[in-house]
């Protein structure tokens, strides 16, 4: 059954969560004042459409229904999780956190995007406000896996583990924050950085770009995939992290920073700050670096999932709680179903032809999987190893394109597996591969006959598919004319 989220306030953060939530299978309603939200919804979805796919290396849930609504009883109507995105004014959420809990059902959690207040603040007028928690996340939404959830006294241990349930089968990572605190945790280390750059600034000592430059060309991809106690535990070289405390401890007392004190924002400061700011960035629009930002951090949390690693090991979890779709078998079977991530695509654009060898390998990989050549039994000394592939190229593919390749067998006999792989969008057909299989022992690394599970299971395949139509396209080589 398919679960519904209401979002209210569909800004950069509001609009973020309903890609998150609609990407994710749900269906969204939305409710915000703004005549531009269907616009700027519709555009932060089109990036998400182009970039989360890409994260997984399997298919995602079909996309859930989005709808708008002009009032926020109409919106919250049905919703299990509703998403409050407004912005960051006290009365103004206790005043939407009051009409929401006057329309909406009384076990559906309420979740404040709040990068600042503490629960125990939000609910100071709500009538039930044990519904009521932070679920503070980090832009872009839709990609990066951090929510803190922060819950008060007032909130009951299962709803904090209904809600890790949620955000948890959403692709995220929920912080459970267990005392309430101003900021939270993560934005607490944020606003100390943000102040020492600001005095950096100030006295004309850095620019915005150079201090940008000092963050993502060192400490910022270290702390990327191992975060700030473990990097240093590293620093501590083998003598660990009470060495590095040791060696580093004693310059926290010295006036390196001015943490406790802020320069005033004067307007000469602030002109100077932007433009700085826009010298080091202004020849791009907004809409570009999101792009940017994007393929970036795809890019890297794909490096770090292969891996397993940090939030590479979040998303391979999360690829391994999607259900898999099993057929009968007598048919074409459905080997790879997924999304081109960004970092398979060109300098045209598209699909790195690569890539195309990649994704029919995975379908390769996987009926070998089916035909019971598995990690057990490759394991035990036996594999198929390809001996001949031919790939035609019939149709362009982009970024975040939904794949699927279906694959038939036109030989399971002997030491030979002959399979003919076709990749699709939809009905669209992109390209075709065959590829001829010759089994091998992995201790003489010669052609061997396959173990009789595996025979079976591959012959009784093989006379399955030899009952559907020859593909066009086989045994052709490159031609000219």
């Amino acid at each position: 059954m398919t679960q519904t989220a209401a979002i209210i306030g569909g800004g950069v953060i509001g609009g973020g969560w309903a890609a998150r939530f609609l990407l994710m299978g749900w269906d969204v309603r939305v409710f915000d004042p703004d005549p531009e939200a269907q616009r700027k919804i519709g555009e932060v979805l089109e990036n998400a459409r182009r970039s989360l796919p890409g994260l997984s290396d399997v298919a995602l849930p079909a996309e859930g229904r989005l709808t708008y609504h002009a009032t926020i009883s109409e919106a919250v109507d049905g919703a299990g999780w509703i998403q409050e995105s407004v912005p960051e004014r006290l009365e103004l959420k206790r005043k939407v956190f009051q009409t929401l809990q006057a329309h909406c059902r009384p076990d559906a959690i309420i979740g404040s995007s709040t990068s600042g207040f503490k629960p125990s603040e939000l609910q100071g007028c709500a009538s039930r406000p044990a519904q009521i928690v932070v679920t503070h996340p980090f832009n872009p939404v839709y990609l990066l896996p951090l929510v803190e959830l922060v819950p008060s006294a007032q909130n009951a241990p299962e709803l904090v583990e209904r809600a890790k349930g949620v955000l948890t089968g959403i692709g995220m990572y929920p912080l459970h924050v267990r005392a309430e605190i101003d900021a939270h945790i993560a934005d607490r280390f944020l606003e100390a950085v943000w102040r020492e750059a600001l005095w950096l600034i100030n006295d004309g000592i850095a620019t915005t770009e150079e201090i940008d430059n000092a963050i993502r060309y060192g400490f910022g991809i270290r702390w990327a995939q191992m975060g700030l106690f473990e990097t240093y535990r590293v620093a501590g070289g083998e003598a660990g992290m009470k060495h590095f405390i040791a060696q580093f401890g004693p310059c926290l007392s010295w006036p390196w920073t001015k943490l406790m004190d802020v320069p005033d924002l004067t307007d000469a400061l602030v002109d100077k700050i932007a433009g700085q700011s826009d010298a080091q960035s202004g020849m791009y629009s907004i809409r570009d670096l999101e792009r940017i930002r994007d393929n970036n951090l795809v890019s890297m949390m794909r490096a770090l999932k292969a891996q397993d690693w940090g939030a590479g090991k979040l998303l391979n979890a999360q690829d391994k709680r999607m259900p898999v779709a099993e057929g009968d078998h007598a048919g074409l079977i459905t080997t790879v179903a997924r999304a081109v991530p960004l970092d398979w695509t060109d300098y045209n654009g598209h699909m790195n032809e690569a890539r195309y060898l990649h994704a029919f390998g995975d379908a390769t990989d996987r009926f070998m999987e089916l035909v019971g050549c598995d990690a057990d039994y490759i394991a035990g000394g036996s594999s198929f190893f390809t001996a001949e592939t031919h790939i035609r190229h019939i149709d362009e593919v982009t970024a975040g394109t939904r794949i699927r390749v279906d694959t038939q067998c036109l030989m399971g006999e002997g030491k030979k597996m002959h399979l003919f792989h076709k990749m699709f969008d939809g009905r669209r057909l992109l390209a075709t591969g065959e590829h001829m299989l010759i089994h091998v022992s992995l201790d003489t690394r010669k052609a061997s006959l396959p173990g009789p599970a595996v025979t079976e299971k591959l012959g009784a395949i093989a006379a399955a598919h030899a009952r559907l139509p020859r593909p066009e396209g086989v045994g052709r080589a490159v031609g000219v004319k």
